[in-house]
C-alpha cells in the first residue's frame, strides 16, 4: 500500500526534516511545497500495520514536525 503524507513543519526546519525523511526505506519521494503544509512524502508499506508503525514510531520521532495528514492512495495511474 502507498500513501501521501502532508507535513507541517516549524518555521525554517523544512530542509532539516526532509533530510531525515529520506533516510527511511518506506519513503519513496520527498518534496517541500507551498501552501497549508510545508512538505509532502510518498510512502510505501507492506500493509496497514506497517504504515501505522512508520507513522507512529518513525515519523512522529522526527523533531520539528508540528502536523501531519495521511492520504492513502486508492489507485495509481502513472
Amino acid at each position: 500500500m502507498k500513501a501521501f503524507i502532508m507535513i507541517g513543519a516549524e518555521t525554517g526546519k523544512e530542509d532539516e526534516i526532509c533530510k531525515e525523511l529520506v533516510k527511511f526505506d518506506e519513503v519513496e519521494e520527498v518534496a517541500t511545497i507551498y501552501g497549508e503544509y510545508d512538505a509532502v512524502i510518498k510512502v510505501g508499506a507492506d500493509d496497514m500495520n506497517h504504515l501505522d508503525r512508520f507513522i507512529l514510531q518513525d515519523l512522529r520521532g522526527i523533531s520539528h514536525i508540528s502536523l501531519t495528514a495521511t492520504m492513502i492512495i486508492a489507485k495509481e495511474y502513472k
